[in-house]
């Protein structure tokens, strides 16, 4: 005995229903977020736009690469101080396929990173089409570049260990052009991102120092590694 055609008319429509609620559930957190980051930037007398698709394809690499980000939405843009001096910044959604999944933040240094480096934690599957090379574990991350060699006079043991105290919520930080970035879970509040904007702020601050002269200072994450004793 075949199932009543009501019975299939009913599910149908408890499955429309539901995915109405999903969907406005989805647009509620979206309409929250936004006013939540507009309220933000107006705290700090800095500038909110809703979407910038040109932001987004600003960068490649990272969490924008790993999520094809399409467009950046709840952008706010400023600048912050760090122990070296001002710097521009940006916080932004990335939008990828009408989700958002990542929260990104960006650094602007005052030249171009001569390499591109991707600091990833090993819990994040984070393998993706034209992915950097693998350099192996630096502290609690693997990292990634497009230049190997390069990247080991970038990488210093002051980097590992700013890299490390991102954050578990940090799924990768990374250095690309003459930024540097990272990116949270998205609903990562203002507070968190304050946190976020002044890690990487230090991170900026070491892999550009605006005293010339530091720029060599640091130490080889490897050679630190070496000259320690055997356990």
């Amino acid at each position: 005995m075949g199932i009543p055609a009501w019975i299939w008319f009913v599910v149908a429509a408890v499955a429309l229903v539901a995915g109405l609620v999903l969907l406005g559930a989805d647009r509620a957190r979206e309409s929250s977020r936004n006013r939540e980051r507009m309220r933000w930037a107006d705290l700090r007398g800095w500038q909110f736009t809703e979407e910038d698709e040109r932001l987004a394809k600003q960068w490649s690499a990272g969490a924008l690469g790993y999520f094809g980000a399409q467009t950046a939405v709840n952008v706010v843009a400023g600048s912050t101080f760090t122990s070296d001096g001002r710097r521009p910044v940006f916080v932004f959604d990335i939008e990828a396929d009408g989700q958002i999944p990542a929260v990104v933040v960006a650094v602007r240094c005052n030249r171009v990173h001569p390499v591109l480096v991707e600091l990833w934690l090993a819990s994040v599957p984070f393998q993706r089409t034209g992915m950097p090379e693998l350099l192996g574990p630096v502290g609690q991350r693997y990292a990634f570049a497009d230049d190997p060699e390069g990247a080991r006079k970038v990488i210093t043991q002051d980097l590992v260990d700013a890299a490390d105290a991102l954050g578990g919520d940090v799924g990768v930080a990374w250095l690309e052009g003459e930024w540097v970035l990272a990116s949270a879970a998205p609903q990562a509040g203002p507070s968190r991102l304050e946190r976020l904007l002044r890690d990487l702020g230090e991170i900026a601050d070491i892999v550009d120092p605006f005293d010339q002269d530091d720029r060599n200072a640091g130490q080889d994450w490897q050679d630190d590694k070496s000259e320690k004793p055997a356990q």
